[in-house]
């Protein structure tokens, strides 16, 4: 048995994570959950869980599930070290909890199933998007980790799969979001869900190494400025940048937009320099972007500052001439998506929540996508072993007994399904404005077992 030690006085304050501290990012009632189950002899009991968003975020007409690989990878790696059994020895927290629980953590590890819907799917709010099947404390435990990350890495490529779906096939977005992430793992989580919806490039250096991709950024307003005072001229630091990197786009709304745009024009008429692309931080999009494209018609025209799906859209309906968007701040934040991870069937008995407005379907399920004409028409949900299924169900066998069944996939691909699975959506679901939701159809099935499960647990 392991020493029982104290929490160190002093904590280590620079707060850096390895993979393997993820064994205790969990809110604290996974870890007492798991010790009363333990005391009452349910620890190994297989249980259920399945991962829903109650209701989609304002003004969005479906999501697109992300984040799954993070979380198999989670799963798989699931280890708890001599130092994490310590510290939650030495809080105190769990002077009741059986011995066995200790021994139960030194040798724990993920051994359960995993369903979900591959990455880059649309979803809509109810339909259970990922499953796990596993003995009752692990399946507790993972709990805020798998929120933790499908919430995020779904809204970040919902966002990012809408603007593309603005933009147009033939724009180019960058992710520009690191600074206004929350966090820096959740910076680099939101460039790969960026990446795998869709968009270009990220601006992130980091994500851009770790994900096998290029990073893509222009300029800052810090070096013209350093450089004209320095140097003289606003010009002179446009020159002075492009001797190193001549491919780059000039951003030009330092000082005064038009005046920056007419002395380029001058030096590109005359021979002296070119000019591949400039970038607009502000000032009015579409006016400027049409007046400096009759000044440097060669030029591509890229433009930034808080942009976001409906802003997209009004420059383009206005006549914009923008070649590509650098998205920010409006697309690694905005309103959450508030997925949930329920209890829905506890050593094959189905369980259901019925609290007002918070109700779930009983039963390990399956969602049936059909299709009119190569467009969704309508989501069934059903029971795993419903008795007429109707559609093509979408949750795949994603982990067998703590072992993941399938290669990572490519960012590539998982942007191409994102792509066929938003533009087989009808175009009232896919807009920006004033979206429309799919509805969704229970089976004949979950609506008989949710009736028999309501009235068995109110005679209970």
């Amino acid at each position: 048995m392991l020493e029982l030690v104290k929490p160190p006085e002093v904590a280590d304050q620079s707060l850096n994570l390895s993979a393997s501290d993820y064994n205790l990012l969990t809110d604290l009632y996974q870890a007492t959950m798991s010790a009363c189950y333990l005391n009452e002899n349910l620890a190994e009991i297989p249980a259920s869980f399945e991962l829903t968003v109650r209701r989609l975020p304002d003004k969005f007409g479906y999501l697109v599930a992300m984040g799954l690989a993070q979380v198999l990878d989670y799963l798989q790696n699931l280890k708890f070290t001599a130092r994490q059994i310590q510290y939650l020895q030495g809080t105190d927290l769990f002077s009741h909890a059986p011995t066995q629980f200790w021994r139960m953590l030194e040798e724990g590890k993920f051994t359960g199933d995993v369903w979900a819907v591959p990455e880059g799917t649309t979803i809509f709010a109810n339909e259970p998007f990922l499953r796990i099947e596993a003995p009752l404390w692990q399946a507790q435990w993972v709990e805020t980790f798998i929120l933790n990350t499908i919430n995020y890495q779904t809204l970040i490529a919902t966002r990012a799969a809408r603007l593309r779906d603005v933009a147009g096939p033939d724009a180019t977005v960058l992710e520009f979001g690191t600074r206004r992430a929350f966090g820096p793992q959740a910076s680099v989580w939101a460039a790969r869900a960026a990446l795998a919806a869709g968009l270009n490039a990220t601006s992130n250096v980091l994500a851009a190494q770790l994900l096998g991709r290029q990073p893509s950024g222009t300029m800052a307003h810090a070096l013209v400025m350093a450089m004209t005072a320095t140097q003289g001229t606003e010009l002179q630091a446009f020159t002075a940048f492009h001797r190193t990197f001549p491919q780059a786009a000039l951003l030009i709304d330092t000082y005064d937009t038009l005046a920056a745009a007419q002395t380029l024009a001058e030096k590109v008429n005359a021979g002296e320099l070119e000019v591949p692309a400039i970038r607009l931080d502000s000032g009015d999009l579409v006016e400027l972007s049409q007046q400096i494209h009759q000044l440097l018609p060669e030029a591509k025209i890229v433009v930034s500052g808080d942009l976001d799906e409906p802003e997209i859209l009004r420059l383009r309906q206005a006549g914009a001439h923008i070649h590509g968007y650098g998205v920010g701040t409006k697309l690694v934040t905005g309103s959450p998506v508030n997925g949930v991870y329920k209890l829905v069937d506890i050593d094959g008995n189905p369980v259901m929540k019925e609290a007002n407005g918070k109700i779930t379907y009983p039963g390990r399920k399956q969602i049936f996508r059909q299709f009119h004409q190569g467009q969704v028409s309508q989501d069934h949900l059903g029971l795993v072993n419903d008795s007429a299924p109707e559609g093509q169900p979408l949750l795949q066998l994603m982990m067998k007994a703590g072992q993941r069944l399938k290669t990572p996939e490519s960012l590539e691909t998982i942007a191409q399904r994102t792509l066929d699975s938003v533009q087989s959506l009808p175009a009232d679901v896919r807009s920006v404005v004033n979206p429309v939701s799919l509805p969704m159809q229970l089976s004949t099935d979950l609506q008989a077992l949710t009736a028999a499960t309501r009235r068995t647990s109110k005679t209970a």
